[in-house]
């Protein structure tokens, strides 16, 4: 996508500069072993994880998710649990299971301790309106997180 009039996400927007953000663009390029994204921006590379109204209308209803937004999935739980480290620093370990028609549970475990525990239905229209709404849902998943391990800080640290 090198046209930046199509993109859905302003590349100045201040929240690029966010932990979050910068660690979700990590997470992508190391799922690009092909090196596609290699010369590719931050917001290039981020732009298919919002979804405006217009792309979730050309999105059916009823789908199966393809590689691509599995993926994208993969890459913003794996962003939290590196978050959720960062924070404790106890290892977190995301989990995705996902049936073929995109309906799964996603968990995040620290030590024996599950932090993050949510299912996940129509993945194939898995996005967020903006990239501040995407941080702002990781923010409330690594705040719930962070308490459950500061409360049952023994479990985690098993």
């Amino acid at each position: 996508m090198s046209d930046e009039q199509t993109l859905a996400i302003d590349p100045n927007d201040p929240v690029f500069g966010t932990d979050f953000i910068k660690e979700m663009d990590r997470q992508v390029r190391a799922m690009d072993s092909y090196g596609v994204y290699d010369g590719m921006s931050s917001a290039e590379i981020l732009d298919p994880f919002v979804l405006t109204k217009e792309r979730k209308r050309e999105i059916p209803i009823v789908g199966d998710p393809d590689e691509e937004v599995v993926a994208r999935v993969k890459a913003f739980y794996n962003a939290i649990a590196v978050m959720i480290e960062k924070e404790c620093g106890h290892m977190a370990v995301p989990m995705i299971h996902l049936s073929h028609e995109g309906f799964g549970r996603a968990l995040i475990t620290v030590g024996k301790l599950v932090v993050l525990d949510r299912s996940l239905r129509d993945v194939h229209r898995f996005g967020f309106p903006s990239l501040s709404a995407m941080k702002t849902d990781s923010d409330k998943y690594l705040s719930v997180a962070v308490e459950i391990i500061g409360k049952y800080s023994e479990v985690a640290g098993l």
